[in-house]
């Protein structure tokens, strides 16, 4: 395979994609976000991967740069990363006892072929307890992830059902990418 770039800065995409190789480097793209619009949730999250993907691919051409990113979506509700405490409680409050989803995109572009995907999970959450709820957002867990919460950490426990890749909730959906990354 030509050289691999991850186009992200999470060190769960990271170690997961360390799962397939670990011949890899991490470039972070300056992509605008807030630029991006679309109409769905899923939409909205293959655009910011292919953004991403694409703003790198152009500084590194020939390699095979790999974007992604993730969004819960809770009724047609894009919840992204927490700005604070308060909006971290409001969107936990938002996920106990329901059910949403969890929409990861990913792209793959060589320069020359570019190929996106988004995988979703249907995730239900047991209710959570306010005291719950002000224990996770006293922790820095929530903040750097979308919907407020982290599936592999401390929300682990909350976890009522899951329909899909565990990795998708995750930020990778590691087969399905890997099977992307191989026909480059």
């Amino acid at each position: 395979m030509k050289d691999l770039i991850l186009a992200s800065q999470s060190p769960r995409r990271k170690e997961l994609l360390s799962l397939y190789t670990t011949d890899f480097t991490v470039c972070v793209s300056d992509f605008d976000e807030d630029a991006v619009a679309a109409d769905t949730p899923a939409r909205l999250v293959e655009q910011l991967a292919r953004g991403k993907c694409l703003a790198v691919a152009k500084e590194h051409p020939g390699a095979v740069v790999l974007g992604c990113d993730t969004v819960v979506d809770v009724n047609g509700e894009v919840f992204g990363k927490p700005h604070s405490p308060d909006d971290a409680r409001r969107m936990l409050r938002a996920l106990s006892g329901a059910t949403h989803y969890v929409h990861t995109g990913v792209c793959v572009s060589d320069g020359t072929r570019t190929e996106s995907f988004v995988d979703t999970c249907k995730v239900t959450f047991f209710p959570l307890s306010e005291e719950e709820i002000e224990r996770y957002a006293a922790t820095e867990e929530p903040y750097d992830k979308a919907g407020a919460y982290a599936i592999q950490g401390r929300a682990a426990v909350w976890l009522d059902a899951i329909e899909g890749d565990y990795y998708t909730i995750m930020g990778l959906p590691v087969s399905r990418t890997v099977r992307l990354l191989e026909q480059f």
